[in-house]
Order: structure tokens, then sequence, then C-alpha cells
């Protein structure tokens, strides 16, 4: 993106974050070395959060020195409410524990008389700081025009396309303090961080969403969605396919139902005939088998029968030879 360009969008985003937030200015009384552990508390985190987080440290501990010797665990207990406390924990401390080192006291107020590249340049080799705390230090501490930028701003950037990937990695916007004058500095500077801000709160807020196009219309294609809304395009392809293929599928599931049931009604119907209208069941059988049975039973008493009433007539007939063949008196 050519550099009269990128100027411009920066000067747009002024605009319109001065529709949506009001600038933050620094308090002016606070030394140097309170400033850098503001700092500490600020990045990617809201204005009225750090400063609680920061009061809360101030309260809890006796001083500075306690903090030192504190557990990361015991301050990220204090600073709950931050985005993250544990990386604001570890800032803090390792800020007081090398600035201890160095000079066996907490005080900083010495960089005020060096000249703003030797102070910058101190205040970066300090363990624990980042670019942010740097430029935040060098812009409300020691009077010099540096545009805090975190991680929240630089998501902001790549969104609006004003960043390369190399930028992105570096932490760092080109051009920034050259669009931006000095007067408007601290204003933009605070603005800008509110919008970082709400990113890492929450980068699917419709607030946001509307800001980020408001800003440019044309980012909608890289603004953060959330997980699992939209689908691939090859799975929506395969869902449009399968949705095309049930009617078919449907249909011939309907057809084959029909074919069976006209099945199960023409056996069902010879069934019927077959057994004078009357459904064969378990019950019914079970009364033939036994009707057998006793006719069977009732042959063989007739059998008997007969055979005993053969025997009679037979001996009735032997009798009556008996009685023929006997002589008269």
């Amino acid at each position: 993106m050519a550099a009269s360009n990128r100027s411009a969008q920066y000067t747009n985003i002024h605009k319109v974050l001065a529709k949506h937030y009001n600038p933050v200015a620094p308090t002016t009384e606070r030394p140097v070395i309170e400033h850098l552990l503001f700092a500490c508390c600020l990045e990617n985190a809201r204005y009225d959060l750090a400063e609680e987080a920061l009061a809360k440290i101030v309260d809890a501990f006796f001083d500075w020195n306690e903090v030192r010797v504190s557990s990361v665990r015991e301050l990220s207990e204090v600073m709950a409410r931050l985005p993250d406390p544990p990386a604001a924990a570890t800032r803090l401390k390792k800020v007081l524990q090398h600035v201890f080192e160095d000079g066996y006291t907490f005080d900083l107020e010495a960089l005020r008389k060096k000249n703003l590249g030797p102070a910058q340049e101190e205040i970066s080799k300090i363990d624990g700081v980042s670019s942010f705390m740097v430029s935040y230090v060098v812009q409300t501490a020691l009077g010099g025009h540096s545009i805090p930028i975190d991680s929240g701003v630089i998501r902001v950037m790549e969104i609006l396309d004003l960043i390369s990937e190399k930028d992105a990695e570096a932490g760092v916007v080109p051009g920034l303090e050259r669009a931006i004058p000095k007067s408007k500095g601290i204003e933009f500077g605070s603005q800008l961080h509110q919008l970082g801000a709400d990113m890492t709160d929450d980068p699917f807020s419709s607030m946001l969403r509307e800001i980020l196009l408001e800003i440019d219309p044309k980012c909608k294609a890289r603004l953060p969605r959330k997980p699992g809304r939209k689908k691939p395009a090859a799975k929506a392809k395969q869902e449009e396919t399968a949705k095309k293929a049930e009617p078919k599928a449907a249909k011939k599931k309907t057809a084959a139902g029909k074919t069976t049931k006209a099945a199960k009604t023409t056996t069902t119907k010879s069934k019927k005939k077959d057994t004078g209208g009357k459904k064969p069941t378990a019950t019914a059988k079970a009364p033939k088998k036994k009707a057998v049975k006793k006719k069977t039973v009732t042959t063989k008493k007739k059998s008997t029968k007969s055979s005993a009433a053969g025997k009679s007539t037979k001996a009735k007939k032997n009798s009556g030879d008996k009685i023929s063949k006997r002589k008269p008196r």
C-alpha cells in the first residue's frame, strides 16, 4: 500500500474513532516507574481495568519491594479482572526485579533528564518490557511522539489491511506517527488502544464489527467469525448434493414401500380365502389336533364295543347250537 493511501486511512480511522471513544488523558503526576508499571497492566486491557489493577496492587502490598518478591500467582489473584493476569503479573515482577538490581532503588526519574533517544533505548533494555510499554512511557512520561501498539491494535490493522504479515510479527504499524501529528498523538493513541482492547475482549462484538465496517466497508471478509459458523465450500457442496438426492431416494423408498404393501395385502387376502376369512391362530390350531385325538379314541372304543358284541353273538350261537343238540325228553 502506498504511503499516501495509508496516511489517509489513518486519518479516516481517527475520525471514526472520535465518534465512538472518548480520549483518555494520562495521569501526569505519576513518577516514571509508575507509568511503566501502569503500562504493564494496560497492555491489551481497558483503561478502567488497568487503573483498578494497579490500585489493588498498591493497597495489597506494603511497597514495590514486596511486590517484587511476591509470586506471579499472588499478583495474578490481585489483578484477576485483567484479560491476562499471569502475563501482566510476569511483566510487573520482571520490571521491578530489573530496576532494583540495576540501582537498588525503584526510581527512574533520571530518564526525564536524558534525550529522548537514549532514554527510549534504556527503557527498552529493561527485562519484561514490551514495545507497547516503551511507547507508552515515551508518550506519557517523557513527552515524545510514540503511539503505543499492542496485539489487539495489530489485529485491527490486519483486518483493515494496513500492515503486512512481517509488520504484524514485528508488532509495528509503519507510518502511523507520520500520519498522526504529535498534538493529536495522545488522543488518537488512547482511542486506538480502546479499539484494540475491545478486539481482545470480544472479537465477535457487533459494535466492534460496525466500527471496523465504518472505517473500511471492504474488510467484511476479513472480520473475525465464530468457529463453526461458516461451513467450508466442499462441505456445503456435499450437503447440497445430498439434499438434491434426498427426494429421489424418498421416491424410491415410497415406491418400494407401496410394492411391499401391495404384496402383503395380496398374501393376506389369499390366506383369508383359504381359511374362510378367518386368520389362522395358534389357539385355533390346537383344538383341531385334540379333536383328531378324540376321534381316534372313539374309534378305538367303537372297535372294542363291536368286538364285544361279536363275541356275545357268537356265544349266543354256540349256546343255541348246544340247546339244539340236546335230546328231547
